[in-house]
């Protein structure tokens, strides 16, 4: 429907019955795609379904998959198969990307403890985890039903592994509103080598571009071409926003189109970005304590940056806070590559709960840390000739992940896998069970949360997805 038709059949409808005439034809663009006329601010916060007991969350993805048997879920018995294959009743039903069920298994050199009231096993290569053990909830059942990391990024922040759906950042963005007016409600922040899924983990898919992920960087203009070019004054530069405002609120009025009312706060929110984004970088009112705390200053730590940006950043209203932190892919060299990972996130992960703490921030922040999925017990030897080239293979079941936060039950473990972690035995938590809970959290019930597109309702767990019950405080 073009918006010549779309105009004459409004001018038709007034008309004809009036304002019930106009109800009716908004009601009808609704449900073809072009939404009423809608408020001035489509960020405006907004009331759940239930009172929440998180406000905002900091999801810090670790992408590409990290080890879960040399992180989270110590299991002695690989050292003792080390080298073996693994009897085909236990590997008959993997789902494996590189290797085949008959290879070797791999043995871990990592030492495990047990910290907190839980008794939390964690690796020698979390000190810094180790010290937030309770207040942390471990995880160690998570399921995927992708083995490969786009389609299971996609899974993980959109609840299906085909492209074009709105990420969970969007859906909180969406139901919830943002409390920023300078900053947007959903930003993402990036550091390592890549990621699999990209835009896509951060797209406002069949949503409102209003509700799409911002993506900052930790130095310099937080995003491109936000600076005035010289000779452009601050009075010019309101004078054009002014006019272009008017005519796109002309376009808007006249159309209903969703997506011009997204457009125009897109340009006022980067207007007012101009003055509040160089004040967010600005660590020099931090104190040292705190940037010793993160890791800050000793030597460059995007990651480390980007912790204490996303808590600077929830401070402010900011709503949806991701971070991509990628090279966990150890498909080779995962002994000497894993400790790598772990120095660089290790300490600003822990730095950012005490933080959050310290601050009275965290009884309603949600932090989440994960994967899209964790690796196998079996080895991949991409170079047979070399023995500490070994690294592992994707696995979608039985991976760890961890929250605290926003109404978590913290310090305890949940979940239970095999003893070569091929396996849930107890408590299985599916990625749509997570995202359920999540939502439940932000005081939302995932089923009532929708929106309509092409003929029907969607929502972020697709069709399935239930709320996880041991996770709540």
């Amino acid at each position: 429907m073009d918006f010549f038709a779309i105009q004459k059949r409004r001018e038709f409808f007034q008309k004809l019955t009036g304002g019930l005439g106009t109800i009716a034809l908004g009601d009808m663009f609704a449900r073809t795609g072009y939404g009423a006329p809608v408020s001035a601010n489509p960020l405006a916060p907004r009331k759940p379904h239930f009172a929440p007991k998180a406000k905002r969350v900091i999801f810090l993805f670790q992408e590409g998959a990290p080890s879960q048997m040399d992180l989270y879920d110590p299991k002695p018995l690989l050292n003792e198969w080390h080298g073996k294959s693994l009897p085909p009743s236990l590997t008959k039903d993997m789902k494996l990307a590189f290797i085949k069920p008959t290879a070797a298994v791999l043995g871990s050199p990592r030492k495990f403890k047990k910290y907190g009231q839980a008794g939390m096993d964690l690796s020698d290569l979390l000190p810094h985890t180790a010290s937030i053990a309770d207040d942390i909830c471990l995880v160690r059942s998570m399921q995927s039903d992708q083995f490969n990391h786009h389609p299971g990024q996609l899974q993980l922040f959109t609840g299906h592994n085909q492209v074009g759906r709105p990420s969970m950042g969007s859906w909180a963005l969406y139901g919830l509103g943002s409390e920023s007016e300078n900053l947007p409600g959903f930003v993402v922040l990036s550091s390592g080598v890549g990621t699999s899924g990209g835009t896509d983990n951060f797209s406002s898919g069949f949503l409102p571009s209003t509700y799409a992920g911002t993506q900052f960087r930790n130095t310099g203009d937080p995003i491109l071409y936000l600076t005035n070019p010289a000779g452009i004054s601050d009075k010019t530069q309101r004078a054009r926003l002014d006019a272009i405002r008017d005519m796109n609120g002309f376009h808007q009025a006249q159309t209903g189109d969703e997506e011009i009312n997204a457009r125009i706060h897109s340009y006022e929110l980067a207007y007012k970005m101009q003055a509040s984004s160089p004040e967010l970088l600005d660590f020099s009112k931090e104190s040292q304590a705190t940037l010793d705390m993160y890791g800050i200053g000793k030597e460059p730590n995007a990651y480390a940056t980007n912790c204490l940006l996303a808590r600077r950043m929830v401070e402010r209203g900011v709503r949806f806070v991701m971070l991509m932190h990628a090279s966990w892919d150890h498909h080779s060299g995962i002994n000497q590559n894993l400790p790598k990972q772990t120095k660089t996130t290790d300490q600003p992960s822990a730095a950012l709960i005490k933080d959050l703490k310290q601050r009275g921030l965290l009884e309603d922040t949600l932090v989440v840390w994960a994967g899209e999925f964790g690796r196998t017990p079996m080895s991949e030897m991409r170079r047979p000739e070399d023995a500490d080239n070994a690294g592992r293979d994707h696995n979608p079941n039985g991976y760890s992940i961890w929250l605290s936060g926003g109404g978590i039950k913290t310090g305890q473990v949940i979940g239970k896998t095999d003893d070569f972690s091929l396996n849930i035995l107890e408590d299985k938590v599916h990625i749509n069970d997570l995202q359920a809970t999540i939502l439940h959290l932000l005081g939302f019930d995932h089923l009532r949360l929708t929106y309509r597109f092409m003929g029907r309702e969607f929502r972020l767990t697709d069709v399935h997805g239930e709320l996880v019950k041991k996770l709540l405080a």
